[in-house]
């Protein structure tokens, strides 16, 4: 599987890029019908601490999922991303366990 992280109008370090794909790969290896991650971090122009945005798309057969999360870190932001695609794939998941079209959960 795939996982491209782009940064908008500035350079991401190594460790966060390290954090992120760490992430996207715990959640994506549940899943056989995965086919690659985008993740967009960007800074939004606010004066407010909550300016980190993330945006992780899952490419899946036939459909993707998309969360966007902003908080005060990308670390943050990456985390609730996660936690809302992980129940967006418990929700694909359960239905196409119904149809018997089956997605493996390992």
């Amino acid at each position: 599987m795939k996982i491209s992280i782009n940064s908008v109008h500035f350079k991401a370090d190594t460790k966060l890029e390290e954090f992120i794909t760490q992430k996207v790969e715990k959640l994506c290896s549940k899943y056989s019908d995965v086919i690659g991650s985008e993740v967009n971090l960007k800074l939004d122009n606010t004066d407010t601490p909550d300016n980190k945005i993330v945006d992780i798309r899952i490419m899946l057969k036939g459909n993707d999922l998309y969360a966007s999360k902003e908080s005060k870190s990308f670390e943050e932001s990456t985390d609730n991303a996660i936690d809302a695609l992980k129940k967006q794939m418990e929700k694909y998941k359960g239905k196409f366990d119904k149809s018997g079209l089956g997605v493996d959960n390992q």
